[in-house]
């Protein structure tokens, strides 16, 4: 029998590190309405031409560094199918013992703190 999953699709607010993971995160391949939805909430991961200007990204020894009072958290919305992919992704990644400290967040905001397989 399969483990049921509560998704609570909705508004999440991710922060500038929380973004740019969540982008890495989010599935390369799938079908094409799937395809078409991860389009739309990789625009609104991605950075504004005023929060690119305030955040002043940077590369310095090999790692992104950006000024970090330039840009607040953002709120987005995620429906129940996309916000299902991100939980796929992210728990197959808790599974192979590839979640990051990066993520950490991330997974602790979308599949749960007490939430493992």
């Amino acid at each position: 029998m399969s483990k049921v999953v509560k998704i609570e699709s909705g508004k999440k607010k991710l922060d500038v590190l929380e973004r740019l993971m969540l982008l890495q995160v989010l599935p390369k391949e799938g079908n094409y309405s799937n395809l078409k939805a991860l389009r739309v909430v990789r625009e609104k991961l991605s950075f504004t031409e005023a929060e690119n200007k305030a955040l002043a990204f940077r590369e310095e020894a090999g790692m992104l560094r950006w000024n970090p009072l330039g840009c607040p958290e953002k709120e987005i919305f995620f429906g129940e199918i996309i916000e299902g992919l991100i939980v796929k992704a992210l728990k197959a990644l808790n599974k192979q013992e590839k979640l990051t400290v990066d993520q950490f967040s991330l997974y602790e905001k979308f599949v749960g703190a007490d939430e493992t397989e």
